[in-house]
């Protein structure tokens, strides 16, 4: 029996019918070398046997005097997680998609444990599809990110590999993250240390300094009054999903045209299809966007691992200009970056708790609009960067599945993966109509790029 700490437990409470609080990802794998056509159907025979369900797969919800606590399962039925199934014809992209649309909008049975795996066959091109959906009380994206990559290997010749659901337990697989997010720093400043106490002193110099610039600086007060646009009304339960891949050496030659990072270019793109996206309906408010951003912000000097930060970044829809955009996106991060530079891991998680706070009391009750902290979450997840395989089959691309919420109709979440950047766009199907149409510009945004670099 394992007690849920407040930010799992904060996803319990915030799910309801229009806001179900899963997190997911989609696998695209092409038939190994000589495979039979029926392949798909054989694999799944064979994933039926692996009845030995490990943590945190084996964790359903309880209560132990009120409160939510994780216990081991000991009658699970595997085919309720585990499902076959096949796409309607043609089998395109577009019928797949659609399906992770549908799956993605139901919410999950808490008297069972809180994940799903769809094998799907009947793609295209001799393809198949893995799509899975895991509460997030149980994980975060990184640790999902995680699971997902060792129940692959570099080996094409490598089978007999277990699924997710059987992968031998590591004692980082749940209850730490590098990753960092809205809930994880507003809690984690609750729960105050004697090492948290020490931090104030320097948050409370820095958050000066950051009042005291957002005064003089019409452009930086947006990023504490976000416009409010039709990205930030209530949702349905309704949700449209939209992915796609782009090669990263074409971001990475405007990174080295604009002396930019990938992070910035990617921003950007999404700024960009932002932009448009609004402007086609009409609904671009004159105010520029904020976006939602993690970041990693290793120091040059340390021998440690990366330091993660969260930058609310404005996205300059008001800027016409691509190229102008891109650098004045630039410029922001820069400047939020070597912020944190002066900071301790501590600091940096509550600062960004306080200058959220507003933010999460707005998403949490609706009764604060004029607090509109930021418009979207862009996250990018660092992926594997070398080719991957699942018993033979090719890793294709791995796409992230995201959470929408009231008032935050739309995420934007990108991972790479072997010289590709793979966007994974989630919205509410009501209130973001036609988002498919984002994918294109997305790349609208980056030949743009392109163009204005003369490349």
């Amino acid at each position: 029996m394992t007690p849920l700490n407040p930010t799992d437990q904060l996803f319990l409470w915030l799910e309801k019918r229009q806001q179900p609080m899963h997190v997911g990802g989609l696998q695209l794998f092409s038939f190994p070398e000589g495979a039979p056509d029926d392949y798909v159907a054989q694999l799944a025979d064979q994933l039926r046997q692996k009845t030995e369900v490990t943590a945190p797969f084996n964790q359903r919800l309880s209560y132990r005097l009120g409160q939510p606590v994780w216990v081991e399962d000991e009658h699970l039925d595997l085919e309720h997680h585990f499902r076959f199934e096949a796409l309607p014809t043609p089998g395109r992209i577009r019928e797949l998609l659609s399906f992770v649309s549908a799956e993605h909008s139901h919410l999950m049975d808490r008297e069972r444990p809180m994940w799903e795996v769809h094998l799907i066959e009947g793609l295209k091109d001799r393809q198949f599809a893995l799509y899975t959906k895991v509460h997030h009380s149980l994980v975060d994206g990184v640790s999902a990110m995680r699971m997902a990559t060792r129940m692959l290997s570099e080996n094409p010749d490598e089978h007999g590999m277990p699924p997710i659901w059987d992968l031998p337990c590591l004692s980082r697989d749940r209850g730490e993250s590098d990753g960092h997010s809205l809930w994880r720093s507003v809690t984690h400043l609750l729960g105050l240390s004697d090492r948290q106490l020490g931090t104030i002193p320097t948050v409370a110099k820095e958050l000066l300094k950051t009042i005291n610039q957002a005064r003089k600086d019409p452009a930086y007060d947006s990023i504490f009054h976000a416009p409010r646009c039709m990205l930030n009304q209530k949702i349905t339960g309704s949700r449209r999903f939209a992915a796609q891949s782009w090669c990263l050496k074409r971001i990475r030659a405007v990174c080295e045209a604009y002396g930019t990072t990938v992070n910035d270019v990617v921003t950007a793109m999404c700024a960009a299809a932002l932009r448009t996206y609004l402007m086609n309906q009409d609904a671009l408010p004159e105010k520029p966007l904020v976006a939602f951003v993690p970041v990693s912000l290793r120091r040059d000097d340390s021998s440690g691992g990366n330091q993660v930060g969260v930058i609310l970044a404005s996205l300059h829809t008001d800027v016409q200009d691509a190229g102008e955009r891109l650098l004045k996106i630039h410029h922001g991060m820069e400047e939020a970056k070597q912020r944190y530079r002066h900071m301790s891991p501590e600091e940096i998680v509550n600062y960004t708790a306080l200058t959220l706070a507003p933010a999460a009391f707005h998403l949490l009750t609706g009764l604060a609009p004029k607090w509109q902290t930021f418009n979207v979450v862009i996250s990018n997840v660092p992926g594997p960067s070398r080719p991957l395989y699942w018993n033979g089959a090719k890793l294709e691309g791995m796409y992230p599945v995201s959470i929408d919420m009231d008032r935050l109709a739309l995420n934007m979440t990108l991972t790479s993966y072997n010289d590709q950047v793979e966007f994974g766009l989630i919205g509410c199907r009501r209130t973001l109509p036609s988002l498919q149409r984002m994918l294109d510009y997305l790349e609208q945004g980056l030949a743009e790029l392109e163009l204005n670099a003369g490349l």
